[in-house]
Protein backbone atom coordinates (compact mmCIF):
# COMPACT_ATOMS: atom_id res chain seq x y z
CA UNK A 1 0.00 0.00 0.00
CA UNK A 2 1.62 3.40 -0.90
CA UNK A 3 1.35 5.63 2.06
CA UNK A 4 0.97 9.28 1.47
CA UNK A 5 0.88 11.85 4.49
CA UNK A 6 1.06 16.04 5.32
CA UNK A 7 3.87 17.29 6.70
CA UNK A 8 5.05 20.47 8.77
CA UNK A 9 7.29 21.98 6.11
CA UNK A 10 10.57 24.42 6.60
CA UNK A 11 9.86 27.37 4.11
CA UNK A 12 11.67 30.96 4.30
CA UNK A 13 10.42 33.82 5.70
CA UNK A 14 9.73 36.35 3.83
CA UNK A 15 9.99 38.98 6.53
CA UNK A 16 13.75 37.88 6.55
CA UNK A 17 14.04 37.40 2.62
CA UNK A 18 12.05 39.94 0.74
CA UNK A 19 12.84 38.40 -2.46
CA UNK A 20 12.50 34.77 -2.45
CA UNK A 21 13.76 34.57 -6.51
CA UNK A 22 17.41 35.09 -4.85
CA UNK A 23 17.67 32.32 -2.47
CA UNK A 24 16.36 29.48 -4.88
CA UNK A 25 18.33 27.10 -6.33
CA UNK A 26 18.50 24.72 -9.37
CA UNK A 27 18.50 21.13 -8.26
CA UNK A 28 21.91 20.04 -6.91
CA UNK A 29 22.78 17.94 -9.64
CA UNK A 30 22.42 20.12 -12.43
CA UNK A 31 24.37 22.56 -10.66
CA UNK A 32 27.95 23.66 -12.32
CA UNK A 33 31.08 25.23 -10.56
CA UNK A 34 30.37 28.25 -12.26
CA UNK A 35 26.50 28.28 -11.53
CA UNK A 36 27.47 27.54 -7.61
CA UNK A 37 29.78 30.37 -7.47
CA UNK A 38 26.85 32.72 -9.91
CA UNK A 39 24.56 31.30 -6.86
CA UNK A 40 26.95 32.06 -3.68
CA UNK A 41 27.28 35.62 -4.76
CA UNK A 42 23.60 36.14 -5.59
CA UNK A 43 22.29 35.81 -2.08
CA UNK A 44 23.81 34.61 1.80
CA UNK A 45 20.72 32.48 2.06
CA UNK A 46 20.81 31.09 -1.21
CA UNK A 47 19.62 27.33 -1.08
CA UNK A 48 22.82 26.43 -2.80
CA UNK A 49 24.48 26.73 0.29
CA UNK A 50 22.78 23.57 1.83
CA UNK A 51 22.75 21.37 -1.11
CA UNK A 52 25.79 21.49 -3.05
CA UNK A 53 28.22 23.58 -0.48
CA UNK A 54 31.70 24.60 -2.02
CA UNK A 55 34.62 22.16 -1.14
CA UNK A 56 38.10 23.68 0.25
CA UNK A 57 41.61 22.39 0.01
CA UNK A 58 41.65 21.98 3.90
CA UNK A 59 38.63 20.50 4.40
CA UNK A 60 38.41 17.40 7.05
CA UNK A 61 36.59 15.54 8.60
CA UNK A 62 35.19 17.96 11.41
CA UNK A 63 35.29 20.97 8.69
CA UNK A 64 33.69 19.96 5.46
CA UNK A 65 30.78 20.75 2.75
CA UNK A 66 28.35 18.45 4.82
CA UNK A 67 29.66 19.82 8.27
CA UNK A 68 29.06 23.33 6.64
CA UNK A 69 25.39 22.80 5.61
CA UNK A 70 24.83 21.35 8.93
CA UNK A 71 25.60 24.19 10.62
CA UNK A 72 23.55 26.67 8.04
CA UNK A 73 20.76 24.98 8.24
CA UNK A 74 20.64 25.18 11.92
CA UNK A 75 21.88 28.78 11.97
CA UNK A 76 19.22 29.39 9.55
CA UNK A 77 16.25 27.74 11.69
CA UNK A 78 17.77 29.81 14.89
CA UNK A 79 17.80 32.74 13.01
CA UNK A 80 13.78 32.67 11.67
CA UNK A 81 15.40 32.35 8.15
CA UNK A 82 13.58 28.95 7.57
CA UNK A 83 10.28 28.56 9.38
CA UNK A 84 7.75 25.59 10.05
CA UNK A 85 4.35 26.01 8.70
CA UNK A 86 1.87 26.27 11.74
CA UNK A 87 -0.14 22.93 10.38
CA UNK A 88 0.42 19.28 8.86
CA UNK A 89 0.01 20.20 5.02
CA UNK A 90 0.65 19.08 1.85
CA UNK A 91 2.18 21.61 -1.23
CA UNK A 92 0.69 21.67 -4.72
CA UNK A 93 3.25 22.76 -7.08
CA UNK A 94 2.92 24.59 -10.95
CA UNK A 95 5.85 24.73 -12.92
CA UNK A 96 4.26 27.25 -16.22
CA UNK A 97 6.95 27.22 -18.74
CA UNK A 98 7.09 27.58 -22.81
CA UNK A 99 8.72 24.45 -24.90
CA UNK A 100 8.99 25.60 -28.41
CA UNK A 101 6.39 28.16 -28.19
CA UNK A 102 3.09 26.33 -26.28
CA UNK A 103 2.56 27.27 -22.91
CA UNK A 104 2.37 23.88 -20.43
CA UNK A 105 1.82 23.45 -16.72
CA UNK A 106 3.35 20.74 -15.08
CA UNK A 107 0.90 19.90 -11.71
CA UNK A 108 1.87 18.22 -8.91
CA UNK A 109 2.22 18.42 -4.87
CA UNK A 110 4.99 18.01 -2.17
CA UNK A 111 3.69 15.11 0.22
CA UNK A 112 5.71 12.54 2.09
CA UNK A 113 6.07 9.01 1.19
CA UNK A 114 6.37 6.06 3.46
CA UNK A 115 9.55 4.23 2.11
CA UNK A 116 8.94 0.81 -0.14
CA UNK A 117 12.15 -0.90 0.45
CA UNK A 118 11.47 -3.48 -1.79
CA UNK A 119 10.33 -1.22 -4.45
CA UNK A 120 7.06 -3.00 -4.44
CA UNK A 121 4.63 -0.36 -5.15
CA UNK A 122 7.35 2.41 -5.89
CA UNK A 123 9.21 1.43 -9.22
CA UNK A 124 12.81 2.69 -10.66
CA UNK A 125 13.68 2.50 -14.35
CA UNK A 126 17.26 3.26 -13.93
CA UNK A 127 20.49 2.06 -11.98
CA UNK A 128 22.09 4.06 -9.18
CA UNK A 129 25.96 4.68 -9.00
CA UNK A 130 27.77 4.71 -5.57
CA UNK A 131 29.03 7.88 -6.13
CA UNK A 132 25.71 9.99 -5.86
CA UNK A 133 24.49 7.85 -3.36
CA UNK A 134 27.30 8.36 -0.75
CA UNK A 135 27.07 12.19 -1.52
CA UNK A 136 23.60 12.45 -0.77
CA UNK A 137 24.00 10.08 2.01
CA UNK A 138 26.55 11.60 3.72
CA UNK A 139 24.38 15.30 3.34
CA UNK A 140 21.49 13.55 4.63
CA UNK A 141 23.15 12.32 7.65
CA UNK A 142 24.08 15.70 8.22
CA UNK A 143 21.39 17.50 7.93
CA UNK A 144 18.72 14.64 9.33
CA UNK A 145 16.74 16.18 6.42
CA UNK A 146 15.01 16.24 3.09
CA UNK A 147 16.28 19.46 1.14
CA UNK A 148 15.16 18.72 -2.01
CA UNK A 149 12.33 16.54 -3.16
CA UNK A 150 12.36 13.41 -5.48
CA UNK A 151 9.89 13.32 -8.35
CA UNK A 152 7.23 10.53 -8.90
CA UNK A 153 4.48 9.87 -10.87
CA UNK A 154 1.44 7.95 -10.89
CA UNK A 155 -1.60 6.64 -13.21
CA UNK A 156 -4.82 9.31 -12.63
CA UNK A 157 -6.20 9.22 -16.62
CA UNK A 158 -9.62 11.12 -15.94
CA UNK A 159 -6.97 13.30 -14.04
CA UNK A 160 -8.88 13.90 -11.13
CA UNK A 161 -6.58 14.53 -8.48
CA UNK A 162 -5.69 17.76 -9.89
CA UNK A 163 -9.11 18.90 -10.55
CA UNK A 164 -9.94 17.91 -6.77
CA UNK A 165 -6.19 20.12 -5.26
CA UNK A 166 -6.95 22.96 -7.98
CA UNK A 167 -10.81 23.16 -6.50
CA UNK A 168 -8.58 24.71 -3.09
CA UNK A 169 -6.21 26.24 -4.30
CA UNK A 170 -6.24 30.38 -3.11
CA UNK A 171 -3.11 32.42 -3.17
CA UNK A 172 0.26 30.72 -3.65
CA UNK A 173 3.11 30.87 -0.71
CA UNK A 174 5.78 31.19 -3.51
CA UNK A 175 5.57 32.40 -6.67
CA UNK A 176 9.21 33.03 -8.47
CA UNK A 177 10.60 32.78 -11.94
CA UNK A 178 13.13 29.89 -11.53
CA UNK A 179 16.82 29.39 -12.92
CA UNK A 180 14.88 28.16 -16.21
CA UNK A 181 13.10 31.44 -16.50
CA UNK A 182 9.88 29.19 -15.66
CA UNK A 183 7.42 30.09 -13.38
CA UNK A 184 7.31 28.29 -9.78
CA UNK A 185 4.56 28.70 -7.71
CA UNK A 186 3.81 26.69 -4.15
CA UNK A 187 0.56 27.01 -2.29
CA UNK A 188 -0.22 24.70 0.99
CA UNK A 189 -3.55 22.69 2.01
CA UNK A 190 -4.03 21.50 5.51
CA UNK A 191 -7.66 20.52 5.35
CA UNK A 192 -7.72 17.20 6.73
CA UNK A 193 -10.34 15.95 4.27
CA UNK A 194 -9.10 17.09 1.11
CA UNK A 195 -5.88 15.10 2.65
CA UNK A 196 -7.44 12.28 3.45
CA UNK A 197 -9.08 12.56 0.10
CA UNK A 198 -5.82 12.19 -1.64
CA UNK A 199 -4.28 9.99 0.48
CA UNK A 200 -7.00 7.30 0.00
CA UNK A 201 -7.27 7.94 -4.01
CA UNK A 202 -3.13 6.85 -3.85
CA UNK A 203 -3.39 4.14 -1.58
CA UNK A 204 -3.61 1.33 -3.93
CA UNK A 205 -1.57 2.91 -6.79
CA UNK A 206 2.05 2.06 -8.37
CA UNK A 207 4.41 4.67 -8.21
CA UNK A 208 6.96 5.21 -10.70
CA UNK A 209 10.68 7.11 -10.18
CA UNK A 210 10.75 9.90 -12.27
CA UNK A 211 13.81 11.74 -10.79
CA UNK A 212 15.99 11.03 -8.02
CA UNK A 213 16.68 7.45 -7.98
CA UNK A 214 19.66 7.97 -5.92
CA UNK A 215 18.33 9.46 -3.36
CA UNK A 216 14.98 7.10 -2.88
CA UNK A 217 17.88 4.29 -2.33
CA UNK A 218 19.82 6.73 -0.40
CA UNK A 219 16.50 7.71 1.82
CA UNK A 220 16.10 3.60 2.50
CA UNK A 221 19.73 3.40 3.46
CA UNK A 222 19.60 5.66 5.66
CA UNK A 223 16.65 4.03 7.30
CA UNK A 224 18.07 0.79 7.39
CA UNK A 225 21.29 2.16 8.96
CA UNK A 226 18.99 3.99 11.42
CA UNK A 227 16.87 1.11 12.25
CA UNK A 228 19.69 -0.90 12.53
CA UNK A 229 21.45 1.16 15.05
CA UNK A 230 18.71 2.08 17.38
CA UNK A 231 16.55 -1.48 16.85
CA UNK A 232 13.47 0.78 16.13
CA UNK A 233 10.37 -0.96 14.72
CA UNK A 234 8.19 1.94 14.22
CA UNK A 235 6.98 2.35 10.80
CA UNK A 236 5.90 5.29 11.17
CA UNK A 237 9.23 6.94 12.33
CA UNK A 238 10.39 10.10 10.18
CA UNK A 239 13.25 8.40 8.65
CA UNK A 240 11.20 5.64 7.19
CA UNK A 241 9.84 8.56 5.36
CA UNK A 242 10.90 10.87 2.35
CA UNK A 243 9.71 14.01 0.74
CA UNK A 244 8.70 13.64 -2.67
CA UNK A 245 6.63 15.37 -5.55
CA UNK A 246 3.79 13.30 -7.23
CA UNK A 247 2.57 13.94 -10.81
CA UNK A 248 0.18 12.64 -12.43
CA UNK A 249 2.09 10.21 -15.63
CA UNK A 250 -0.33 11.47 -18.08
CA UNK A 251 0.30 15.31 -17.25
CA UNK A 252 0.40 17.82 -20.37
CA UNK A 253 3.13 19.79 -18.79
CA UNK A 254 5.40 16.95 -18.19
CA UNK A 255 8.11 16.24 -21.09
CA UNK A 256 11.05 13.52 -21.68
CA UNK A 257 14.16 14.96 -22.79
CA UNK A 258 17.14 12.86 -24.08
CA UNK A 259 20.47 12.42 -22.35
CA UNK A 260 23.47 12.56 -24.02
CA UNK A 261 26.58 10.27 -23.16
CA UNK A 262 30.33 12.12 -23.06
CA UNK A 263 33.03 9.09 -23.50
CA UNK A 264 36.38 9.05 -22.11
CA UNK A 265 38.76 6.98 -23.98
CA UNK A 266 41.78 8.54 -24.73
CA UNK A 267 44.08 5.50 -25.65
CA UNK A 268 40.99 4.23 -28.38
CA UNK A 269 42.37 3.72 -32.31
CA UNK A 270 38.98 5.77 -33.58
CA UNK A 271 38.96 4.44 -36.69
CA UNK A 272 38.99 0.90 -35.39
CA UNK A 273 36.09 1.98 -33.32
CA UNK A 274 34.04 3.22 -36.45
CA UNK A 275 34.70 -0.31 -38.31
CA UNK A 276 33.98 -2.16 -35.39
CA UNK A 277 30.58 -0.06 -35.39
CA UNK A 278 30.04 -0.86 -39.02
CA UNK A 279 29.14 -4.98 -37.74
CA UNK A 280 25.97 -3.63 -35.85
CA UNK A 281 25.52 -0.24 -37.68
CA UNK A 282 25.10 1.84 -40.85
CA UNK A 283 26.93 4.43 -40.61
CA UNK A 284 26.38 7.52 -42.19
CA UNK A 285 29.55 10.37 -41.94
CA UNK A 286 29.11 14.02 -42.16
CA UNK A 287 31.55 16.97 -41.95
CA UNK A 288 29.97 20.11 -40.13
CA UNK A 289 31.27 22.60 -42.98
CA UNK A 290 31.15 25.59 -41.36
CA UNK A 291 33.31 24.83 -37.59
CA UNK A 292 32.30 28.50 -36.39
CA UNK A 293 28.86 28.08 -36.51
CA UNK A 294 27.32 28.23 -33.07
CA UNK A 295 27.12 24.98 -31.06
CA UNK A 296 23.74 24.97 -30.22
CA UNK A 297 22.42 25.17 -34.01
CA UNK A 298 24.97 22.36 -35.00
CA UNK A 299 23.66 20.50 -31.73
CA UNK A 300 19.69 21.08 -32.93
CA UNK A 301 21.01 20.11 -36.61
CA UNK A 302 22.57 16.84 -35.42
CA UNK A 303 19.14 16.06 -33.30
CA UNK A 304 17.13 16.70 -36.56
CA UNK A 305 19.42 14.03 -38.08
CA UNK A 306 18.38 11.29 -35.86
CA UNK A 307 14.65 11.82 -35.58
CA UNK A 308 12.57 8.24 -36.09
CA UNK A 309 9.56 6.79 -35.24
CA UNK A 310 10.75 2.94 -35.76
CA UNK A 311 14.56 3.24 -36.34
CA UNK A 312 17.01 3.17 -33.40
CA UNK A 313 19.53 5.91 -34.08
CA UNK A 314 22.03 7.60 -32.25
CA UNK A 315 24.57 10.47 -33.55
CA UNK A 316 28.34 9.61 -32.67
CA UNK A 317 30.40 13.32 -32.55
CA UNK A 318 34.16 13.46 -33.10
CA UNK A 319 36.16 16.25 -33.85
CA UNK A 320 34.01 18.49 -36.05
CA UNK A 321 32.50 15.74 -37.37
CA UNK A 322 29.26 13.20 -36.91
CA UNK A 323 28.76 9.96 -37.81
CA UNK A 324 25.05 9.03 -37.67
CA UNK A 325 24.36 5.39 -36.51
CA UNK A 326 20.87 3.38 -37.66
CA UNK A 327 20.97 -0.44 -35.64
CA UNK A 328 20.55 -3.01 -38.82
CA UNK A 329 19.15 -5.63 -37.12
CA UNK A 330 17.10 -5.71 -33.86
CA UNK A 331 18.10 -9.23 -33.05
CA UNK A 332 21.66 -8.48 -32.21
CA UNK A 333 19.90 -7.48 -28.57
CA UNK A 334 18.04 -11.24 -28.61
CA UNK A 335 21.87 -12.40 -28.01
CA UNK A 336 23.22 -9.40 -26.06
CA UNK A 337 20.46 -9.43 -23.84
CA UNK A 338 18.08 -12.89 -24.10
CA UNK A 339 17.69 -12.76 -20.11
CA UNK A 340 16.18 -9.04 -20.62
CA UNK A 341 12.58 -8.12 -21.43
CA UNK A 342 11.72 -7.32 -25.13
CA UNK A 343 10.54 -3.71 -23.96
CA UNK A 344 13.80 -2.89 -22.47
CA UNK A 345 16.12 -4.85 -25.66
CA UNK A 346 14.91 -2.42 -27.52
CA UNK A 347 15.50 0.82 -26.00
CA UNK A 348 17.86 3.23 -27.90
CA UNK A 349 20.14 3.66 -24.55
CA UNK A 350 20.07 -0.24 -23.70
CA UNK A 351 21.41 -1.01 -28.07
CA UNK A 352 23.82 2.14 -27.16
CA UNK A 353 25.13 0.68 -23.75
CA UNK A 354 25.11 -2.89 -24.56
CA UNK A 355 26.60 -3.33 -27.96
CA UNK A 356 28.76 0.16 -27.79
CA UNK A 357 29.84 0.39 -24.59
CA UNK A 358 29.93 -3.07 -23.28
CA UNK A 359 30.82 -5.09 -26.51
CA UNK A 360 32.86 -3.07 -28.31
CA UNK A 361 34.89 -0.56 -25.71
CA UNK A 362 34.67 -2.56 -22.77
CA UNK A 363 32.69 -0.31 -20.64
CA UNK A 364 30.47 -1.71 -18.00
CA UNK A 365 28.63 -1.22 -14.38
CA UNK A 366 32.53 -1.52 -12.56
CA UNK A 367 33.93 1.45 -14.78
CA UNK A 368 31.73 3.39 -16.03
CA UNK A 369 32.28 6.21 -13.77
CA UNK A 370 35.75 6.54 -14.97
CA UNK A 371 34.33 6.54 -18.57
CA UNK A 372 31.36 8.00 -18.94
CA UNK A 373 29.52 11.60 -18.47
CA UNK A 374 26.65 12.55 -19.41
CA UNK A 375 24.60 15.92 -20.32
CA UNK A 376 21.14 17.37 -21.46
CA UNK A 377 22.31 19.84 -23.49
CA UNK A 378 23.44 19.94 -26.71
CA UNK A 379 25.72 21.97 -27.28
CA UNK A 380 27.55 20.87 -23.99
CA UNK A 381 28.14 17.69 -26.37
CA UNK A 382 30.01 19.32 -28.67
CA UNK A 383 31.41 21.92 -26.80
CA UNK A 384 33.16 19.87 -24.36
CA UNK A 385 35.07 17.17 -27.19
CA UNK A 386 35.77 20.58 -28.95
CA UNK A 387 37.85 21.64 -26.09
CA UNK A 388 39.07 18.14 -25.45
CA UNK A 389 37.71 17.38 -22.62
CA UNK A 390 35.73 14.26 -23.49
CA UNK A 391 37.45 12.14 -26.91
CA UNK A 392 33.59 11.85 -28.32
CA UNK A 393 30.17 11.73 -27.67
CA UNK A 394 26.60 10.48 -28.04
CA UNK A 395 23.31 12.30 -29.11
CA UNK A 396 20.53 10.21 -28.09
CA UNK A 397 17.10 10.66 -28.83
CA UNK A 398 14.31 10.86 -26.02
CA UNK A 399 12.91 7.52 -23.90
CA UNK A 400 9.04 7.76 -24.41
CA UNK A 401 6.51 7.35 -21.32
CA UNK A 402 5.55 4.30 -22.06
CA UNK A 403 8.89 2.29 -22.13
CA UNK A 404 9.69 4.09 -18.81
CA UNK A 405 6.50 2.14 -17.60
CA UNK A 406 6.65 -1.00 -19.16
CA UNK A 407 10.49 -1.17 -18.12
CA UNK A 408 9.68 -0.42 -14.53
CA UNK A 409 6.63 -2.58 -14.10
CA UNK A 410 8.65 -5.36 -15.63
CA UNK A 411 10.94 -4.90 -13.08
CA UNK A 412 14.15 -3.66 -14.84
CA UNK A 413 16.59 -0.76 -14.88
CA UNK A 414 17.47 1.38 -17.75
CA UNK A 415 20.92 2.47 -17.64
CA UNK A 416 22.02 5.25 -15.57
CA UNK A 417 20.71 8.44 -17.12
CA UNK A 418 17.55 7.21 -19.39
CA UNK A 419 15.35 9.54 -18.62
CA UNK A 420 15.13 13.53 -18.20
CA UNK A 421 12.40 15.01 -17.55
CA UNK A 422 11.11 19.12 -17.84
CA UNK A 423 10.72 20.76 -15.97
CA UNK A 424 13.35 20.37 -13.11
CA UNK A 425 11.85 21.03 -10.07
CA UNK A 426 13.11 24.41 -8.04
CA UNK A 427 15.17 23.92 -4.96
CA UNK A 428 14.72 25.76 -1.91
CA UNK A 429 10.65 25.63 -2.02
CA UNK A 430 9.76 23.80 0.90
CA UNK A 431 12.05 21.02 2.85
CA UNK A 432 11.12 18.24 5.35
CA UNK A 433 12.93 18.06 8.78
CA UNK A 434 13.41 14.87 10.59
CA UNK A 435 13.00 14.65 14.13
CA UNK A 436 13.10 11.36 16.92
CA UNK A 437 16.71 10.36 16.09
CA UNK A 438 20.23 11.86 17.62
CA UNK A 439 23.57 10.67 16.95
Amino acid sequence: MVNISPFKGLVYNKEKIKDLQKVMSPPYDIITEELQNELYEKHQNNFVKLILGKIFPDDDEKNNRYTRSKDLFENWQQESILVETSKESIFPYKIEYNQNGNKKIMNGFFALLQLDPDYKMVKAHERTLSKPKADRLNLLKACKANLEPIQLLFIDENDRLREKIDENLDEPIVDVKGYDGFNHKLWKIDDEKIISYISSKLKDKILFIADGHHRYQTAINYANEINKKTGNKNKSASWNYRMVILANIFDEGLSILPTHRLIKMSNLNFNNFIDKLKNYFFIEEKEIENQNTDYSSIGNFIMKSIKTDSQHKFALYHKNKYYILTLKEEKIMDKLAGDRSATWRTLDVSILHKIILEKILGVNEKNIEDHVKYTRVNDEAIKLVNENKFDFSFFMNATKIEELKAVADANEHMPQKSTYFLPKMLSGLVMYKMDGYKT
